[in-house]
Protein backbone atom coordinates (compact mmCIF):
# COMPACT_ATOMS: atom_id res chain seq x y z
CA UNK A 1 0.00 0.00 0.00
CA UNK A 2 1.38 3.19 -0.70
CA UNK A 3 1.89 5.74 1.99
CA UNK A 4 -0.02 8.51 2.73
CA UNK A 5 1.44 11.72 1.92
CA UNK A 6 -0.12 15.41 3.14
CA UNK A 7 0.85 18.92 2.58
CA UNK A 8 0.03 21.28 5.51
CA UNK A 9 0.88 25.31 5.03
CA UNK A 10 2.34 27.09 7.97
CA UNK A 11 3.40 23.61 9.30
CA UNK A 12 6.13 23.81 11.38
CA UNK A 13 4.91 26.22 13.81
CA UNK A 14 1.95 26.47 16.70
CA UNK A 15 -1.15 24.81 15.52
CA UNK A 16 0.32 24.03 12.10
CA UNK A 17 3.59 22.10 13.65
CA UNK A 18 0.66 19.97 16.10
CA UNK A 19 -1.36 18.85 12.87
CA UNK A 20 1.92 17.94 11.03
CA UNK A 21 2.90 15.65 13.66
CA UNK A 22 -0.05 13.71 14.30
CA UNK A 23 -0.49 13.25 10.86
CA UNK A 24 3.04 11.86 11.18
CA UNK A 25 1.69 9.59 13.93
CA UNK A 26 -1.20 8.58 11.81
CA UNK A 27 1.36 7.20 9.46
CA UNK A 28 1.64 10.23 6.60
CA UNK A 29 4.18 11.77 5.03
CA UNK A 30 4.76 15.04 5.04
CA UNK A 31 5.45 18.10 2.80
CA UNK A 32 5.17 20.77 5.07
CA UNK A 33 5.38 24.10 3.70
CA UNK A 34 6.54 27.26 5.27
CA UNK A 35 6.94 31.09 4.22
CA UNK A 36 10.82 31.45 5.44
CA UNK A 37 13.68 29.53 6.93
CA UNK A 38 12.92 27.95 10.84
CA UNK A 39 13.47 24.95 13.23
CA UNK A 40 9.69 23.02 13.45
CA UNK A 41 8.31 23.39 16.77
CA UNK A 42 9.36 20.56 19.30
CA UNK A 43 6.15 19.05 19.25
CA UNK A 44 7.29 18.25 15.59
CA UNK A 45 11.00 17.50 15.39
CA UNK A 46 9.38 14.90 18.66
CA UNK A 47 6.90 13.21 15.83
CA UNK A 48 9.18 12.91 13.08
CA UNK A 49 11.94 11.48 15.48
CA UNK A 50 9.85 8.82 17.00
CA UNK A 51 8.16 7.92 13.95
CA UNK A 52 10.77 8.14 11.67
CA UNK A 53 7.83 9.45 9.12
CA UNK A 54 9.56 10.97 5.64
CA UNK A 55 9.25 14.84 5.68
CA UNK A 56 10.78 17.72 3.06
CA UNK A 57 10.02 21.27 3.15
CA UNK A 58 8.79 24.17 1.34
CA UNK A 59 9.32 27.56 0.89
CA UNK A 60 6.39 29.29 -0.66
CA UNK A 61 5.00 32.87 0.14
CA UNK A 62 1.35 32.74 0.04
CA UNK A 63 1.39 36.66 -0.74
CA UNK A 64 2.59 35.88 -4.18
CA UNK A 65 0.37 33.90 -6.29
CA UNK A 66 3.08 32.63 -8.48
CA UNK A 67 4.76 31.22 -5.85
CA UNK A 68 1.33 29.20 -4.79
CA UNK A 69 0.93 27.72 -8.50
CA UNK A 70 4.33 26.05 -8.02
CA UNK A 71 3.79 24.78 -4.51
CA UNK A 72 2.02 21.43 -5.87
CA UNK A 73 3.42 21.07 -8.41
CA UNK A 74 6.52 21.15 -6.42
CA UNK A 75 5.59 18.56 -3.77
CA UNK A 76 4.50 16.17 -7.25
CA UNK A 77 8.18 16.46 -8.17
CA UNK A 78 9.77 15.80 -4.71
CA UNK A 79 7.15 12.72 -3.90
CA UNK A 80 6.37 11.83 -7.41
CA UNK A 81 2.83 11.92 -7.17
CA UNK A 82 -0.23 14.73 -5.10
CA UNK A 83 -0.66 14.77 -1.68
CA UNK A 84 -3.29 12.70 -0.42
CA UNK A 85 -4.44 15.67 2.24
CA UNK A 86 -4.71 19.41 1.84
CA UNK A 87 -4.22 20.99 5.06
CA UNK A 88 -5.09 24.44 4.38
CA UNK A 89 -3.75 26.47 7.95
CA UNK A 90 -1.19 29.05 7.36
CA UNK A 91 -3.08 32.66 7.40
CA UNK A 92 -2.27 36.11 7.66
CA UNK A 93 -3.42 38.15 10.40
CA UNK A 94 -3.76 41.72 10.91
CA UNK A 95 -5.20 44.41 13.62
CA UNK A 96 -7.71 46.68 12.22
CA UNK A 97 -11.08 47.55 12.27
CA UNK A 98 -13.46 49.33 9.59
CA UNK A 99 -11.98 52.95 9.35
CA UNK A 100 -8.36 52.17 9.10
CA UNK A 101 -8.93 49.02 6.39
CA UNK A 102 -7.19 49.52 2.56
CA UNK A 103 -8.08 47.35 -0.10
CA UNK A 104 -4.29 47.40 -0.55
CA UNK A 105 -4.70 45.82 3.32
CA UNK A 106 -7.58 43.20 2.13
CA UNK A 107 -6.41 42.26 -1.35
CA UNK A 108 -3.32 40.61 0.55
CA UNK A 109 -5.74 38.97 3.70
CA UNK A 110 -7.96 37.57 0.56
CA UNK A 111 -4.80 36.32 -0.83
CA UNK A 112 -3.33 34.39 1.84
CA UNK A 113 -6.39 33.23 3.14
CA UNK A 114 -8.48 33.00 0.23
CA UNK A 115 -7.15 32.73 -2.86
CA UNK A 116 -4.46 30.86 -2.18
CA UNK A 117 -6.18 27.80 -0.09
CA UNK A 118 -8.67 27.61 -3.13
CA UNK A 119 -5.92 27.88 -5.91
CA UNK A 120 -3.70 24.90 -3.99
CA UNK A 121 -6.89 22.59 -3.88
CA UNK A 122 -7.94 23.45 -7.30
CA UNK A 123 -4.07 22.29 -8.06
CA UNK A 124 -4.42 19.32 -6.06
CA UNK A 125 -7.46 17.94 -7.35
CA UNK A 126 -5.97 18.79 -11.04
CA UNK A 127 -2.78 17.00 -10.41
CA UNK A 128 -4.18 14.06 -8.21
CA UNK A 129 -3.85 10.64 -10.89
CA UNK A 130 -7.19 8.58 -9.60
CA UNK A 131 -7.99 8.68 -5.92
CA UNK A 132 -10.07 11.27 -4.27
CA UNK A 133 -7.98 14.08 -1.98
CA UNK A 134 -8.97 15.53 0.90
CA UNK A 135 -8.91 19.30 1.61
CA UNK A 136 -9.31 20.66 5.35
CA UNK A 137 -9.41 24.36 5.58
CA UNK A 138 -8.72 26.35 9.40
CA UNK A 139 -11.20 28.61 9.92
CA UNK A 140 -11.99 30.37 13.25
CA UNK A 141 -15.15 30.19 15.34
CA UNK A 142 -15.52 33.72 14.62
CA UNK A 143 -16.98 32.97 10.94
CA UNK A 144 -20.49 32.29 12.56
CA UNK A 145 -20.77 35.49 14.53
CA UNK A 146 -18.89 38.07 13.15
CA UNK A 147 -16.41 40.25 15.36
CA UNK A 148 -15.48 43.68 14.24
CA UNK A 149 -12.09 43.26 15.30
CA UNK A 150 -8.86 42.71 12.85
CA UNK A 151 -11.58 43.24 10.18
CA UNK A 152 -9.68 42.29 6.68
CA UNK A 153 -8.92 38.62 8.75
CA UNK A 154 -12.08 38.04 9.83
CA UNK A 155 -13.79 38.81 6.06
CA UNK A 156 -11.24 36.53 4.97
CA UNK A 157 -12.00 33.59 6.83
CA UNK A 158 -15.44 34.28 6.54
CA UNK A 159 -14.65 33.71 2.65
CA UNK A 160 -12.96 30.90 3.28
CA UNK A 161 -15.89 29.38 5.22
CA UNK A 162 -18.20 29.82 2.31
CA UNK A 163 -15.12 28.52 -0.37
CA UNK A 164 -15.48 25.03 1.80
CA UNK A 165 -19.30 24.45 0.84
CA UNK A 166 -18.90 25.86 -2.34
CA UNK A 167 -15.70 23.74 -3.32
CA UNK A 168 -17.20 20.53 -1.89
CA UNK A 169 -20.01 21.00 -4.32
CA UNK A 170 -17.78 22.13 -7.32
CA UNK A 171 -15.21 18.93 -7.05
CA UNK A 172 -17.91 16.40 -6.52
CA UNK A 173 -16.66 12.83 -6.69
CA UNK A 174 -12.90 13.98 -7.15
CA UNK A 175 -12.06 15.40 -3.72
CA UNK A 176 -13.78 15.83 -0.57
CA UNK A 177 -13.60 19.44 1.38
CA UNK A 178 -14.01 20.37 4.89
CA UNK A 179 -12.84 22.55 7.75
CA UNK A 180 -12.08 23.16 11.30
CA UNK A 181 -12.78 26.69 13.13
CA UNK A 182 -10.98 26.42 16.37
CA UNK A 183 -11.32 28.89 19.03
CA UNK A 184 -8.79 30.91 20.88
CA UNK A 185 -5.66 27.89 21.55
CA UNK A 186 -2.88 29.47 21.73
CA UNK A 187 -2.71 32.56 23.16
CA UNK A 188 -0.06 34.94 22.49
CA UNK A 189 1.98 37.40 24.48
CA UNK A 190 -0.99 39.72 24.20
CA UNK A 191 -3.01 37.54 26.73
CA UNK A 192 -2.04 37.57 30.21
CA UNK A 193 -2.37 34.29 32.18
CA UNK A 194 -5.15 35.61 34.14
CA UNK A 195 -7.09 36.38 31.22
CA UNK A 196 -6.94 33.47 29.70
CA UNK A 197 -7.99 31.85 32.30
CA UNK A 198 -11.13 33.86 32.72
CA UNK A 199 -11.76 33.47 28.90
CA UNK A 200 -11.55 29.58 29.34
CA UNK A 201 -14.54 30.02 31.96
CA UNK A 202 -16.67 32.02 29.86
CA UNK A 203 -16.55 29.21 27.39
CA UNK A 204 -19.50 26.70 27.52
CA UNK A 205 -17.23 24.02 27.87
CA UNK A 206 -15.52 25.90 30.73
CA UNK A 207 -12.19 25.43 28.88
CA UNK A 208 -10.18 26.50 25.89
CA UNK A 209 -9.32 23.86 23.01
CA UNK A 210 -5.82 22.54 22.64
CA UNK A 211 -3.80 22.13 19.45
CA UNK A 212 -3.90 18.78 19.68
CA UNK A 213 -7.55 18.68 19.69
CA UNK A 214 -7.60 20.55 16.48
CA UNK A 215 -5.28 17.80 15.33
CA UNK A 216 -8.02 15.21 16.42
CA UNK A 217 -10.46 16.56 14.07
CA UNK A 218 -8.28 17.03 11.10
CA UNK A 219 -7.82 13.27 11.10
CA UNK A 220 -11.66 12.72 11.55
CA UNK A 221 -11.69 14.36 8.71
CA UNK A 222 -9.09 12.89 7.02
CA UNK A 223 -10.76 9.44 7.44
CA UNK A 224 -14.24 10.38 7.23
CA UNK A 225 -15.41 9.31 3.71
CA UNK A 226 -18.84 10.04 3.87
CA UNK A 227 -18.27 13.91 4.93
CA UNK A 228 -17.70 16.74 2.33
CA UNK A 229 -18.66 20.54 2.70
CA UNK A 230 -18.37 20.64 6.75
CA UNK A 231 -17.02 22.43 9.44
CA UNK A 232 -16.03 21.33 12.72
CA UNK A 233 -16.23 24.18 15.36
CA UNK A 234 -13.15 23.42 18.06
CA UNK A 235 -13.63 26.25 20.26
CA UNK A 236 -15.15 25.20 23.60
CA UNK A 237 -18.32 26.34 22.43
CA UNK A 238 -17.35 29.64 21.83
CA UNK A 239 -19.24 29.93 18.50
CA UNK A 240 -22.69 29.07 20.41
CA UNK A 241 -23.07 32.81 21.26
CA UNK A 242 -22.15 36.13 20.15
CA UNK A 243 -19.20 38.55 21.42
CA UNK A 244 -18.98 41.74 21.00
CA UNK A 245 -15.10 41.95 20.67
CA UNK A 246 -12.00 39.33 19.91
CA UNK A 247 -10.71 37.18 22.70
CA UNK A 248 -8.36 39.44 23.10
CA UNK A 249 -10.36 42.46 23.74
CA UNK A 250 -12.50 40.45 26.34
CA UNK A 251 -11.69 39.92 30.00
CA UNK A 252 -8.77 42.16 30.09
CA UNK A 253 -6.93 42.36 33.45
Amino acid sequence: MTQKLALVTGGLHRVGAAISARLAREGYALAIHKRSPGEADPVLAEALAETGMVSHRFAADLADPAAVDALIPAVIRKFGRAPDLLVNNAALFAEGEWADLSAAALAEMMQVNVSAPVMLAKALVAGSAGGRPTVVNILDQRVLHPVPDQIAYSLSKSALWQATATLAVAFGGRARVNAVAPGLTMATDDYSAAQVERLAKRMPLGALPTPAEIADAVVYLARAEAVTGQTIFVDGGAHLAPMARDFVALERD
